[in-house]
């Protein structure tokens, strides 16, 4: 194969434990009589509550099919190469056994919003037995639970210079960094619509840090789709995989295949822009195949004079992405993940 496919999860796969009829199908195609994969496959998440080995098992429970952890992207697996980082004193948020993934993914030093809760209940800055190490950067891998716990500690570390029970002093500005992963502004489960996700977050944080201090919130790194990282990341892993198998062939365009305009198909279209200006090393094109099992919603979203409409469609992305029309057309729109990987089958000529 000179091709491989990156799936989103949640809404092509799945909706929140449920599998999808159609995935099972895809999956059977995919895979030979031994149950090896006969095109390179990575799983691109913008879910980060989980490690990537309980990902890979609970793929592997729901398709029928044998997924490793190196299939399997979560929106913080970037983080690996942030190694500047790994060595400082982090503070974690999210869900999920958070200082199990942190130190997965090589940082020494994590400390959640709990432990740190737990050593300063009233925010007391001079018993030393309580206080933590100074904390010198913020690490956001998904949604938490109690948001406003979350809210006003990571608020209190920003202003503090990462000595929260200081007392805020807006000179600390720039902030210490603050790396997020995954910026959905909305995902898809069981219910009938979509609900907060991970971007909603941020975009709290962000608002209630620019009204104390008028300034606006910088992020040293955006994790997770839409960013270009992410696409490098998974295409590292598309080519790890094709060399494993001893494919000759090189790997020239990447299918990926999501549910969201505003990150699998944004994000893919991006990235497909970047190859086309950087084309030396890299895959020659990443086509976006946009699925309707999830939160694209086909008699909404993408009416037929999109130049007109775009213009007035709210712009779900995250702040730090410039909303561009041309970025949230998908090359090819099906009905589920079964007719996507017929219709790549179709486009490559390619019969395994």
């Amino acid at each position: 194969p000179s091709f491989g496919f990156l799936f989103d999860i949640d809404g092509v796969l799945v909706r929140g434990k449920t599998p999808i009829p159609a995935a099972k199908t895809a999956f059977q195609k995919l895979v030979n009589s031994q149950g090896q994969f006969v095109v390179p496959v990575v799983f691109v998440t913008n879910a980060g509550n989980c490690l990537r080995q309980k990902k890979a098992d609970q793929l592997s429970h729901l398709l029928g099919v044998p997924v490793s952890q190196d299939q399997v992207m979560m929106s913080h697996s970037p983080l690996r190469m942030f190694k500047r980082y790994h060595e400082k004193c982090v503070l974690v948020s999210g869900q999920g056994p958070l200082l199990d993934i942190a130190q997965d993914l090589g940082f020494c030093q994590p400390i959640t919003i709990e432990t740190l809760r737990e050593k300063h209940p009233l925010l007391d800055a001079v018993d030393h037995e309580r206080r933590p190490n100074i904390l010198v950067t913020v690490v956001l891998f998904g949604e938490p639970v109690r948001w406003e716990t979350n809210l006003q500690l990571i608020i209190d570390v920003l202003l503090t210079s990462g000595y929260p029970g200081n007392p805020y002093h807006h000179e600390s500005y720039p902030h210490i960094p603050v790396l997020a992963c995954n910026m959905d502004l909305m995902w898809v489960a069981e219910a009938q619509s979509p609900r907060f996700g991970h971007g909603t977050f941020m975009v709290c944080l962000e608002n209630i840090y620019k009204k104390i201090t008028g300034k606006d919130l910088k992020y040293e790194a955006l994790m997770g789709k839409p960013s270009k990282v992410t696409y490098q990341y998974a295409e590292y892993l598309i080519r790890a995989q094709a060399a494993e198998r001893q494919w000759k062939q090189p790997i020239q365009t990447l299918y990926a295949v999501g549910d969201n305009l505003m990150t699998d198909i944004y994000g893919a279209n991006l990235y497909n822009r970047y190859l086309e200006e950087n084309s030396r090393k890299a895959a020659a094109h990443c086509r976006s195949v946009l699925v309707c099992t999830g939160v694209y919603n086909p008699h909404t979203e993408v009416p037929l004079d999109t130049r007109e409409s775009m213009t007035d469609t709210v712009f779900h992305g995250h702040r730090d992405f410039r909303f561009d029309p041309g970025l949230v057309e998908p090359d090819h729109i099906v009905p589920d993940v079964d007719a996507a990987v017929d219709l790549v089958f179709q486009l490559e000529n390619f019969a395994p």
